[in-house]
């Protein structure tokens, strides 16, 4: 999977554009074209992913025949269904989907540390979460919300990157 995946730092990277994206859509244009903005964008995070680990020469792929792959698919339907909820949270109270979200992503980036070996994903997943209950205690805009998960992950997948590119996986 590390090898595959370029030790998931294109999947990370991806979705920490995504939530700078969101951000970014938020600020401008409100809460609402954000969260389409998260979600339809979150459904593009792995084929993008995808695509950056292919341009850099990795085969984003692996044996059927991987245990791993079943852990993150099953990791994966938790993850939708988790959205679905989180866009339940922004139909009852707008400004509890950014958090929440957060949170659900940080919460499959614990799993990911199975599936790529690596600890430095328990570090993100954490992040993420604390970072996600900070903002509800203190009532952070939205925006600040979705740049925060997006500057939390752009960091780690640069430490991702760096760590990948020397070790080989």
């Amino acid at each position: 999977m590390r090898h595959a995946y370029y030790g998931g730092a294109p999947g990370a990277l991806v979705s920490g554009l995504v939530w700078i994206a969101a951000a970014a859509v938020c600020h401008a244009r409100g809460v609402e074209p954000a969260v389409w903005t998260l979600l339809i964008g979150g459904a593009l995070i792995h084929p993008l992913g995808m695509a950056v680990a292919k341009l850099a020469g990795r085969p984003a792929s692996t044996g059927k025949d991987n245990a791993l792959n079943a852990l993150a698919m099953a990791s994966t339907v938790w993850l939708i269904v988790c959205c679905a909820m989180a866009y339940g949270l922004f139909l009852l109270k707008p400004a509890l989907f950014f958090p929440a979200m957060m949170a659900v992503i940080g919460s499959r980036y614990l799993v990911l540390a199975s599936v790529y070996g690596r600890r430095i994903f328990w570090g993100l997943g954490i992040a993420l979460i604390v970072a996600a209950n900070a903002a509800l205690f203190v009532a952070m805009a939205p925006a600040i919300v979705a740049a925060l998960g997006g500057a939390i992950e752009l960091a780690v997948a640069c430490l991702l990157f760096s760590k990948a590119s020397k070790t080989g996986a």
